[in-house]
């Protein structure tokens, strides 16, 4: 049984709510503009909440996949910098302890991150990407109930438009009513009303639609309009159901889990592209333990070159290694590279890249290759800002 000693529980405990903060604000922030595009595109459906609050649950192990790593880097960051800035650091390392042994808790927790992820990318999102788009599927082939919702506009395959200012809440009183339908032979017809009612028949499959004090407007294929004026009208008009249900998970390789992709699951993808896949996922899970390799030595050199430097350093970094894992997986997927050497180069980079910085800065922290790099491109940025001649405030 592993036994965390005081420094241990003290490097974990203040990580801890910084990444929590960092992964709930993200998540929040991400699912929000997701939800908003789902309601605009799901206004037609009468169960577009039920619908969205399902998408939305689904859409939780990708947006975490995507914000964990995010996270944990900038907490680990903030962490770092806050005990450099009170040179609890430099406590530490007076006390015996080197910059190894400081960073062997944050290791420890992108470790435990790192099984996390393994089970998240490996086995929770295939199924939760395939039940998103399956919702999705169920949502947009619902077709017509018979309810419209307020100011929403409802299409049929059949050439049919509905829509009303104004509803109540159960969608069948209307107020302000537009239907336009379109007839196979070619002739349009325009029907507006100030209120109407709709009722459903579920024996004869069609909704009853009574219309109060409104105009119809009949365009022939010549193109002649006649107008019909009308206190009380009613008409018929069809119900849509759903479509066909959506296939088998397992056609894209997305939605396979990690077992899957290895054995192929009975699934026709090529081995290539589920190769691709996997080796990707690893990648991203595995890069987690490093995460603090590289935060560790570029939050100590915060308190010399300030801490703007290196955040925008770690997200060129991180962008940059997210870019070429892409590109890998792109390249293996179409069979121009092998996905182990397209895949694996990318990590294989980033992973020498946080071990030569924290290596770098073991004997004298917080002053890394990159750290002098950043101190460079600061002085020469001020020696170009000197040069350029100030304004002088006009005379009066």
């Amino acid at each position: 049984m592993i036994r965390l000693r005081i420094l241990d529980r003290y490097s974990l405990r203040l990580t801890l709510w910084p990444m929590v903060g960092a992964i709930v604000v993200t998540l929040v922030a991400l699912l929000l503009e997701r939800v908003l595009r789902l309601l605009d595109a799901l206004s037609q459906s009468d169960g577009r909440f039920g619908f969205v609050l399902e998408l939305t649950a689904n859409l939780v192990p990708h947006y975490l996949g995507l914000t964990l790593p995010a996270a944990f880097f900038v907490a680990l960051f903030i962490v770092v910098s806050r005990l450099n800035d009170g040179s609890e650091i430099d406590a530490m390392l007076a006390s015996g302890h080197s910059l190894t042994r400081i960073a062997a808790p944050f290791v420890g927790l992108g470790v435990a991150l790192m099984v996390l992820s393994i089970m998240l990318f490996g086995f929770v999102q295939p199924y939760s990407r395939y039940a998103y788009r399956s919702v999705l599927h169920s949502a947009q082939s619902a077709g017509w109930s018979g309810a419209v919702p307020e100011r929403a506009v409802i299409t049929t395959d059949d050439g049919l438009l509905i829509t009303a200012n104004t509803t109540d809440a159960s969608g069948r009183s209307l107020k302000g009513v537009f239907i336009r339908q379109l007839n196979p032979n070619g002739a349009e017809l325009i029907t507006t009303a100030d209120r109407a009612d709709v009722s459903i028949n579920p024996e004869s499959g069609t909704a009853t639609v009574t219309l109060h004090q409104g105009r119809q407007i009949r365009i022939g294929r010549d193109g002649r309009p006649k107008v019909f004026v009308f206190s009380g009208f009613f008409a018929d008009i069809p119900l849509t159901g759903p479509t066909k249900l959506l296939r088998d998970r397992g056609g894209d390789a997305r939605e396979l889990t990690l077992v899957e992709l290895v054995t192929g699951g009975g699934r026709t993808i090529p081995l290539q592209e589920r190769m691709a896949e996997f080796y990707g996922r690893l990648a991203r899970a595995l890069a987690l333990p490093l995460l603090p390799l590289l935060a560790l030595p570029l939050g100590l050199a915060a308190k010399r070159g300030g801490r703007a430097p290196g955040v925008i350093l770690a997200g060129v970094i991180l962008i940059a290694f997210q870019n070429l894992l892409q590109l890998g997986q792109g390249l293996a997927t179409s069979g121009r590279a092998d996905a182990i050497v397209a895949v694996g180069l990318p990590f294989a980079g980033f992973a020498g890249l946080c071990v030569w910085i924290f290596v770098g800065s073991r004997r004298r922290p917080g002053d890394t290759p990159i750290a002098r790099l950043t101190q460079r491109l600061g002085a020469v940025t001020g020696r170009v800002i000197r040069l350029i001649p100030a304004r002088r405030p006009a005379r009066a």
